[in-house]
């Protein structure tokens, strides 16, 4: 099956975070920007204003590596899977996709670029840690340290492993969204993202389980 480049020989193409699944940004291809991203891995796009290629963060340093290209159901569409370096839009957001709209229209001001919701929450999470506001709970976690954070985590664990022994879905995933609440505490505490830990299982896919352990025990 071919692609529906169509009149104008264009296809657009959204481009979306791999790891975290948040769309950075639309533009367009034609053959060539197409081939020369996938010849470089470089996501390359046709500029409609200059008639020209132009590869994404060429004079920036904000480039998309591109993993995956994909056609829609009607081949008149792509989705690239992308690691972004730095942020994708020029505003210096990470994301294109900011402004709300609503009855009224566009908002008149930039608002907080469109995420998934474990993004968000992750960004909430990071706020109430340098929050001057008085304490929540994330807060006086934070503020315990690792001891505190850690036994949450524990405790958390626990009940999920009764949930998943002996008690209905609604429960397992109620305590399935504390454990990863709690690990998302953990993890600012330590100024690790979610992403890098997600990119660690991308790295891990295709490995197997016990290979992948022994590999980290290394040597004996």
């Amino acid at each position: 099956m071919e692609l529906a480049w169509g009149e104008a020989g264009l296809l657009p193409a959204i481009v979306q975070d791999r790891l975290t699944g948040q769309v950075r940004m639309l533009a367009y291809m034609n053959r060539a920007s197409l081939e020369r991203t996938i010849e470089t891995g470089r996501a390359t796009f046709f500029s409609r204003s200059r008639g020209a290629l132009w590869e994404k963060g060429e004079t920036s340093g904000n480039t998309l590596a591109v993993a995956t290209i994909v056609a829609d159901c009607d081949a008149d569409a792509l989705l690239l899977l992308v690691d972004p370096v730095g942020p994708t839009c020029h505003t210096g957001k990470p994301a294109c996709f900011f402004r709300r709209v609503d009855e009224r229209g566009i908002a008149a001001e930039s608002g907080v670029d469109a995420a998934a919701f474990l993004d968000v929450l992750e960004r909430e999470i990071e706020a109430r840690r340098t929050s001057s506001a008085e304490k929540s709970y994330t807060r006086s976690l934070l503020d315990g340290g690792p001891a505190k954070i850690g036994a949450k985590i524990r405790e958390e664990a626990d009940e999920l492993v009764r949930a998943i022994e002996g008690e209905d879905d609604t429960r397992v995933a109620n305590e399935a969204a504390d454990l990863v609440y709690h690990v998302l505490v953990g993890l600012a505490s330590r100024g690790v993202s979610l992403r890098e830990v997600v990119h660690v299982l991308a790295a891990r896919a295709g490995t197997s389980g016990h290979e992948e352990k022994a590999n980290r025990r290394g040597p004996r």
